[in-house]
């Protein structure tokens, strides 16, 4: 039996190894491999650093990937991105410079990894350094003539930097800075810190506690000045036919002075323009109105307003009845007859053009052109000889045509 089995050892083997490569052609046939790049990029996670040293130098946040699998674990992988992970480790690393390949971990089989980009990620490691700085407010522009400003308070005064050494050695100064153009309130607002080298340049990569900070600066108005609202007077009417569609001021408010501060306090809260003219007004208006001043109040800065009013004309329909119908694009010897012959036709536009609109500046056409002898159904063209009068319907919208060759009576059609 053993000698049977020492001389046939070689056909039990040749036997194994094509059983084993029937069952893979089988396993692969139903379950082929296949390569692709994973539709979404793999966050790159970071373990093993040392908290007493933090990273200087770009980090990728993802990466790309590249797997050759069964189309089986395609659909485990797609069904839950999960499975997959691509891992930066720094257990071990000293303060310099290093380079590190991405560890990527996929938790299914079998799986081969064709590609990662990138593959290794280079940065230096620098113990963390920390600093407290002062905060200063840097203010730009100028308060509203007549307003002055108080004493700005901040809270806090000071903040933490955190970060790479080398990185907080470059710091100067921590900063707010605001701007004052044209305010006439008190500012209290939340303003995010600046954190700027010695040439004003910011520093970033660093983490600033807090990362913001309360301003709250006084504004009050200075005595003998006020704000007034500006009133529009306006006198007359826009022409027939026209309306006032709009009517606007700028500036909505202006700042007055008096050398006695009773003067302006005793003010309404409006301050008069002079009358607008808008007697049979009938295009719009752009014009400068002095403003109507008590004695011994004036104006600060300009000493006119811009006043803007939107005119237009009424739009309105009206019907042009018993329109004759036109025959156009008719051949040599042929023949048509329309049914009917008039139509109505309905137009709009500005009131005034439609008061002077007739029956001449309206044309009513059927083209014709290319069509067999027979009877036809025909949409009729309207052309209005007056501009910004447009056509709104045609009473019928399609009107019959029978077409006959000459010397063929094209008789009655029906109604």
């Amino acid at each position: 039996m053993f000698r049977w089995i020492a001389n046939n050892y070689r056909t039990f083997l040749w036997a194994l190894a094509l059983a084993i490569a029937v069952w893979l052609a089988a396993v692969t046939g139903a379950d082929p491999d296949e390569t692709r790049a994973l539709t979404t990029s793999i966050p790159v996670e970071i373990i093993g650093q040392d908290p007493s040293l933090v990273i200087n130098g770009e980090i990728p946040g993802e990466v790309r990937i590249t797997l050759r699998a069964p189309r089986s674990v395609w659909n485990l992988i797609n069904a839950d991105p999960r499975l997959i992970r691509a891992i930066l480790d720094l257990s071990g690393l000293a303060i310099g410079e290093h380079n590190v390949d991405l560890q990527i971990q996929v938790n299914a089989r079998p799986v081969q990894i064709v590609s990662a980009s990138p593959q290794s990620v280079v940065f230096s490691l620098e113990p963390l350094a920390t600093k407290s700085l002062a905060v200063d407010l840097t203010i730009s522009g100028e308060a509203a003539i007549g307003y002055q400003i108080g004493e700005p308070v901040l809270r806090p005064t000071e903040v933490v930097i955190a970060g790479p050494e080398s990185q907080i050695e470059t710091v100067a100064r921590a900063r707010v800075a605001i701007s004052l153009d044209g305010i006439r309130e008190e500012l209290d607002q939340t303003i995010p810190v600046q954190i700027l080298d010695e040439t004003g340049r910011p520093v970033t990569g660093l983490t600033v506690t807090p990362d913001s900070i309360h301003v709250n600066l006084p504004v009050s108005q200075q005595g003998g000045y006020r704000d007034l609202a500006v009133k529009i007077v306006i006198t007359g009417r826009v022409a027939s036919g026209y309306r006032l569609t709009d009517i606007s001021v700028f500036p909505p408010v202006v700042t007055v002075f008096a050398t006695d501060p009773e003067l302006v306090n005793n003010l309404p809260g409006v301050l008069e323009t002079m009358p607008l003219d808008l007697q049979n007004v009938q295009e719009d208006i752009n014009t400068r109105l002095a403003l109507n001043l008590p004695p011994g109040i004036s104006i600060v800065g300009e000493q006119t307003v811009l006043v803007q009013a939107g005119i237009s004309a009424i739009e309105s329909s009206v019907t042009l009845a018993g329109q004759k119908v036109e025959i156009v694009g008719l051949t040599n010897g042929e023949n048509a007859q329309v049914s009917p012959a008039t139509v109505d036709v309905i137009v709009s536009g500005p009131l005034p053009l439609l008061d002077l609109i007739t029956t001449q500046d309206v044309r009513v056409t059927v083209d014709l052109t290319g069509l067999p002898p027979g009877t036809h159904q025909v949409t009729p063209q309207v052309e209005v000889l007056i501009s910004d009068v447009s056509v709104e319907s045609i009473l019928p919208a399609t009107i019959e045509v029978v077409i006959t060759a000459a010397g063929v009576p094209t008789g009655t059609p029906n109604p």
